[in-house]
């Protein structure tokens, strides 16, 4: 079976209503539908007033490493439909940072291929990221959490 993959990454919120209505129209035989849709989390030691993330990436690139993750997770799991929307500019917190979305004839496709997508992007998708708050700016590196979730993907023969 075919996988439809769409890979956007724009500066305009997304509508889940919206998404969710097209991926259930384009999805052949569906059986699940999985949508997560991350969002921008206020800082624990920080006021929120004056909090936001700025996302910045390079046009091209960016994209062209979205679809790889998307074709990978296609190819590992029986999908019909793989939606990835990524935003950049500053955010907020609160607003919706990345949508994921897979369907399949199972659920343990669809819930498997977005977990994957999602541990991909934390850890493989050129992104730069730059918090902001009342205090400080300063560019977030990626945690050890992120690339231990993303390792237990691989298979002994990827190392």
């Amino acid at each position: 079976m075919a996988t439809m993959i769409r890979v956007d990454v724009q500066q305009a919120d997304f509508d889940l209503s919206a998404e969710y209505a097209l991926i259930r129209d384009i999805a052949v035989n569906p059986g699940a539908i999985t949508l997560f849709s991350g969002l921008v989390r206020e800082l624990p030691d920080s006021p929120p007033t004056g909090q936001s993330l700025t996302l910045e990436h390079y046009p091209g690139m960016t994209e062209k490493a979205l679809q790889a993750i998307a074709e990978q997770a296609a190819d590992r799991w029986p999908l019909s439909v793989c939606r990835i929307i990524h935003r950049v500019g500053t955010l907020l917190p609160s607003e919706q940072i990345v949508l994921v979305a897979t369907a399949s004839q199972h659920r343990e496709a669809a819930f498997d291929a977005a977990h994957f997508i999602m541990d991909y992007l934390k850890t493989s998708a050129p992104f730069w990221k730059k918090q902001v708050t009342a205090d400080k700016d300063y560019w977030v590196e990626s945690r050890d959490a992120d690339h231990r979730a993303a390792a237990r993907w691989q298979s002994p023969s990827d190392s």
